[in-house]
């Protein structure tokens, strides 16, 4: 599918106040053919694959949510480096296509919303990862999912998130849309301490700017 196509199927959606029911529309006229969605990659993020080398981060059976997990690649690689992963998708039919491609998973993968987490998930967490969620979702969805996002952090748990880029003098563009600092910086309203926001152009052609932001929930908050 083409990524004017994604762009029309979200903004008919959006438009009728639905911000996120164009992802399962996606992914079930995909019908199997996940190359045609155009972030499914088949592959883990080569950032988060950076970060996870950078600072020789293993789980240790520690807990990790993942946001928006599509087709479970990001999922599937925390899993084999130590954490005990819940990874969850608004879209049935990518959940089901995870359990396809990862027949004998470690991973739980759950049916859920970003913007309304479970309740068993609020504070449980000790690593949760957000990855190019936050940026298909327009404004006012966006900073409620901030929220529900911080809030599914433990205490001493941490935050790390994968986003486009741009500053607030930026034009939007079109979707994904790229994110500010200052929206960033909306977890801290919510409890989180920011660590530290890397700032880099990616491998593509040509470059796309992106952040890679980690946060972290206080001990005993």
């Amino acid at each position: 599918m083409k990524r004017e196509d994604v762009r029309k199927l979200a903004g008919d959606s959006i438009a009728r106040g639905d911000a996120i029911g164009w992802f399962e529309e996606l992914y079930r006229r995909a019908n199997g053919s996940w190359e045609s969605i155009p972030w499914a990659d088949l592959a883990a993020n080569p950032y988060l694959i950076e970060w996870l080398e950078a600072h020789s981060v293993r789980g240790g059976g520690r807990s990790c949510l993942v946001v928006g997990c599509g087709l479970g690649d990001d999922a599937e690689l925390l899993a084999a480096r130590g954490f005990d992963v819940v990874a969850y998708d608004v879209s049935a039919t990518a959940i089901q296509g995870c359990g396809a491609r990862f027949p004998e998973s470690k991973v739980t993968y759950v049916v859920a919303d970003a913007l309304a987490p479970l309740q068993t998930w609020l504070g449980h967490f000790d690593l949760v990862f957000e990855s190019y969620t936050l940026q298909v979702l327009p404004p006012g969805a966006r900073a409620i999912a901030v929220r529900a996002i911080a809030s599914t952090v433990a205490p001493a748990g941490e935050l790390l998130v994968l986003c486009r880029a741009r500053e607030a003098s930026d034009p939007e563009g079109q979707l994904p849309w790229p994110l500010t600092r200052a929206e960033l910086d909306g977890f801290c309203a919510w409890g989180l301490e920011k660590i530290r926001i890397e700032d880099f152009l990616d491998r593509e052609t040509p470059p796309v700017r992106r952040f890679r932001a980690l946060f972290r929930r206080p001990a005993g908050t």
